[in-house]
């Protein structure tokens, strides 16, 4: 907790939320390049979207997208995803519940993105 709060004195809001973002999108280096696609435009995508969001749902945003990226640093490990077990996590249906209309969309989205993937890549690898 005393590393956040240092941050926090130290820089200024925009400057944690611009230096999270950098962050991840390094993080998302570590990745395959289809999910690092995928990682930083959704990243980009919902840095945007909550670019004027109120100071409840930023201080939100910013503790959900802080786990994310120590999650996902945890996962990699030092030498990237592929000495990683795996990647992500389950979803709990409790957190599910705290989902508006558009965001079960969006996770419904990507579920349908991430099978036609891994059907294609079944195929390319049926035809080798």
């Amino acid at each position: 907790m005393g590393g956040a709060k240092a941050a926090q004195q130290a820089f200024t809001h925009p400057q944690r939320v611009r230096l999270l973002y950098k962050t991840i999108l390094k993080l998302h280096r570590g990745m395959p390049l289809e999910l690092q696609a995928l990682g930083d435009q959704y990243a980009r995508d919902e840095f945007k979207r909550h670019k004027d969001a109120n100071a409840e749902h930023t201080k939100t945003f910013m503790m959900e997208w802080t786990n994310y990226a120590i999650t996902l640093a945890k996962q990699l490990g030092l030498r990237g995803a592929h000495t990683a077990r795996s990647l992500g996590k389950p979803i709990e249906e409790a957190d599910l519940d705290k989902f508006n209309d558009e965001q079960i969309y969006q996770l419904y989205e990507l579920h349908e993105a991430a099978k036609v993937k891994k059907a294609e890549d079944c195929e390319e690898k049926a035809e080798k």
